[in-house]
């Protein structure tokens, strides 16, 4: 009985020891746990409203509402904040009421992607704990508080695009002795990109010996390199690319475990150190756009890891490195305007991950081999302005996936490949300065992808496929500089996403197809130096988005169409043609030669009152064979009678009741098809004669005069007056009738009536009447 009381004591004594421990638990934890909800609600109270915030309210008995429960909020077992995690959550506003001090046991705060503004508060160097930091993507402003280097165990912090401004402080990081008690001692990833940070990279900054990635990139950052990052025996990732830095690569780089190294976009000269190429497990390297010069490390492939390597715009010389040729790693590379030389179907081997190569602008020589059309993932193939010579490899049409393949300005020759069409993915097809013959193949209709094709500046030769017209979103076609013949295939009007159209220098013949008109986006047009003749269609001038035009040194004629870029083009446009006129300066009017002041104001007088006279006869003579068709009409009892007969009268265009001179000009040359030779029945000296039979009237026989155009403008002048004169004098039944006559700046003509048998051919391909004394 006294051992089990004396149990029964010891029992109630652990009771009562468990319940005080308990209590002063509670007591500990519960204010804790209260500031750091006041904290949050304040903060929660300063922003504007937030409806992702809406599970933070006040603390009451319901276990719902725990901050441990609240949106963004983990805590420990405790019950004390670890994590405050709100990224993307649409925030704004800023920290100044977020007291840093009242969470002793933080150790992350995510805050990036919001709308936060303000400065980055000092007490945030309080959170003693904190190992995870990111106020990225935000709109921070000032400097970055000397408070962070109290974060000892902050292991990633990214503050990267922000308005951070100022300079990296040396004092942000330890000071390189077993002593440092501060600086930011346990950083493995630091990320400050994209800001406006400028200054030097602090000498200490090699002090974080713990450090993985160091990502410095678009800012302001100036001056040397700090060779102490040769000291990050750990680092990895090294981006410095897109700043002001200047001074040479440190060789201690060569002793680093890059993978991945950016120094694009700086001011960095000098040699490219040797060792970076032992490098052996790299797989990016970005050296573009700086000032280096000499050879490029030979051995930069030699782990086999190599997959983007870019070194545009820089003077490199020397041959392409070795180690390239059998690094199949390589997805994409870039070396364009350098000075590297070397043999391109020597340095370069199979590579079956590439899908963009561009190695233009060098000094490369060779031929391409058939093996590029191994590449089978190659989207972009650019090897322009090299030496490059011999012929377009066939295999080449097998990459299914080609975007963009540019060989211009090479020294390529022989044809294009006849099935260059299977590319059926290509956008840009640039050929241009090259020794190409042969014709363009009908398969480039097959390229319905394409919006660039330039084949200018070759030797090609032939008619330009109509198929062409299949590249339906072609923005840009130049086959200038060419040998190419035959007419402007009318199909190109289908060509609607049409901007700039360049077809100078060949010898296309025939007109200018009037569908061009139809593309309504064309804004730069060139047809100048062929052989292009006949008229300027009409629907030119309706090309709203035409910005530039230029038709000269060609045979073209008549009248300039009507529209703001024939208003506003340089004369030099239409120079050296046949007979083009309107109102720009170096033209001559279009009614100019009707009326020309030969010899001074008295000729020309002479002529417009020899003009109107003869035109008053011609009225005159109208009105008599009106009054004898009236009184022959009468005496035509039986045609009256005759209903039949009188429903298949015909309406004569040349009676006076019916008269439209404009109409029956185009009845005509439409009739005759623009006078086409296959109606011709006659040929003179100063003209031709034609059969014309308008629909719903009679058979005419039209004497076509040469056009003012073809020179002798008087002798022609004097001819036509003086046959209407004549034949609207003279009344003979031997004589053919003169129905009408036109006198235009195109066509100018006399119409009679037809003749089916006699000697009508004869007599109007004469001189014409004899001139009056």
């Amino acid at each position: 009985m006294a051992s089990q009381g004396k149990q029964s004591k010891h029992v109630s004594l652990a009771l009562l020891v468990a319940c005080w421990f308990a209590l002063l638990s509670s007591c500990k934890a519960n204010p804790i746990s209260n500031t750091e909800i006041e904290a949050l609600l304040k903060w929660k109270e300063s922003l504007p409203d937030q409806p992702i915030l809406k599970s933070w309210v006040a603390h009451t008995s319901s276990s719902a509402s725990s901050p441990c429960k609240w949106r963004g909020i983990a805590c420990n077992n405790e019950g004390s904040i670890t994590e405050i995690n709100l990224p993307y959550a649409g925030l704004r506003g800023n920290l100044q009421n977020l007291d840093f001090s009242s969470f002793p046991n933080l150790l992350h705060l995510d805050l990036s992607v919001n709308k936060l503004t303000g400065t980055i508060p000092t007490n945030i160097g309080t959170l003693s704990k904190l190992q995870y930091l990111d106020l990225s993507t935000n709109s921070f402003n000032g400097s970055l508080p000397l408070s962070l280097a109290n974060l000892t165990r902050v292991y990633e912090l990214d503050v990267s695009q922000n308005n951070i401004t100022g300079e990296l402080d040396r004092r942000l990081f330890p000071n390189g002795t077993s002593l440092s008690k501060t600086g930011l001692l346990s950083l493995k990833s630091f990320v400050l990109q994209d800001t406006k940070l400028g200054g030097r990279i602090p000498e200490e900054i090699g002090n974080l010996k713990y450090l993985v990635l160091l990502a410095l990139d678009a800012n302001y950052f100036c001056g040397p390199i700090p060779p102490s990052i040769g000291n990050l025996s750990d680092l990895t990732t090294l981006y410095l690319g897109l700043n002001e830095l200047s001074g040479k690569i440190p060789v201690s780089f060569g002793t680093l475990k890059l993978t991945h190294l950016s120094l694009l976009i700086n001011r960095l000269s000098g040699s490219v150190p040797e060792e970076i190429g032992n490098l052996s497990s790299l797989v990016n390297l970005h050296l573009a756009f700086n000032n280096f010069t000499g050879q490029l490390p030979q051995q930069m492939c030699q782990g086999g890891k190599l997959v983007n390597f870019t070194a545009v715009f820089n003077n490199f010389t020397g041959p392409i490195p070795v180690s390239l040729k059998n690094c199949r790693t390589l997805y994409r590379v870039r070396l364009e305007h350098n000075q590297l030389t070397g043999y391109i179907d020597q340095d370069f081997g199979v590579y079956p991950n590439l899908t963009y190569i561009d190695l233009s602008y060098n000094r490369l020589r060779g031929k391409l081999s058939p093996n590029w059309g191994e590449c089978q993932n190659l989207t972009a193939l650019k090897f322009a302005g090299n030496m490059i010579s011999g012929k377009i490899p066939k295999e080449i049409v097998q990459l299914s996936k080609m975007g963009y393949l540019d060989l211009s300005s090479n020294q390529l020759s022989g044809e294009i490949p006849a099935e260059i069409g299977k590319l059926s993915k290509l956008l840009k097809l640039i050929l241009k300065d090259n020794k190409l013959s042969g014709e363009i193949p009908a398969g480039i209709g097959g390229l319905s992808n394409l919006d660039s094709l330039d084949l200018s500046i070759n030797m090609l030769g032939g008619p330009i496929p109509g198929q062409i017209g299949d590249c339906w979103k072609l923005q840009s076609l130049s086959l200038s500089k060419n040998y190419l013949n035959g007419t402007i295939p009318y199909q190109i009007g289908n060509l609607q996403a049409l901007q700039d159209l360049d077809l100078s220098f060949n010898s296309l013949m025939g007109g200018i197809p009037p569908k061009l008109g139809s593309l309504s986006d064309l804004e730069y047009l060139n047809l100048s130096n062929n052989n292009l003749n006949g008229l300027v269609p009409t629907s030119l001038g309706s090309m709203v988005s035409l910005i530039s035009i230029n038709l000269s040194n060609n045979n073209l004629e008549g009248p300039l169409p009507e529209g703001k870029i024939f208003q506003l083009a340089m004369p030099e446009a239409f120079s050296n043609n046949k007979d083009l006129c309107g109102e720009i300066q170096g033209l001559r009017p279009c009614y100019a030669s009707v009326i020309k002041k030969v010899g001074g104001n008295m000729k020309s007088k002479l002529v417009i009152i020899f003009v109107a006279s003869f035109v008053g006869a011609l009225l005159l003579s109208i009105t008599s064979v009106v009054i004898f068709l009236i009184l022959r009409k009468k005496h035509s009892r039986n045609m009256v009678k005759n209903e039949r007969h009188c429903r298949s009268f015909r309406k004569n265009p040349f009676s006076i009741w019916y008269f439209d001179g404009k109409i029956v000009y185009e009845d005509i040359v439409e009739a005759s098809e623009s006078f086409d030779d296959k109606y011709c029945i006659g040929v003179g000296v100063t003209a031709k004669v034609y059969k014309v039979e308008i629909p719903g009237a009679q058979v005419f026989a039209v004497k076509k005069l040469r056009s003012m155009a073809e020179g002798i403008e008087s002798e022609i002048i004097k001819n036509f007056t003086s046959e209407v004169a004549a034949l609207t004098e003279i009344r003979h039944r031997n004589i053919v009738k003169l129905l009408g006559f036109c006198f235009h700046e195109v066509h100018s003509f006399l119409v009679y009536e037809f003749m089916e048998r006699g000697s009508l051919v004869d007599m109007l391909c004469s001189e014409g009447a004899k001139q009056r004394s």
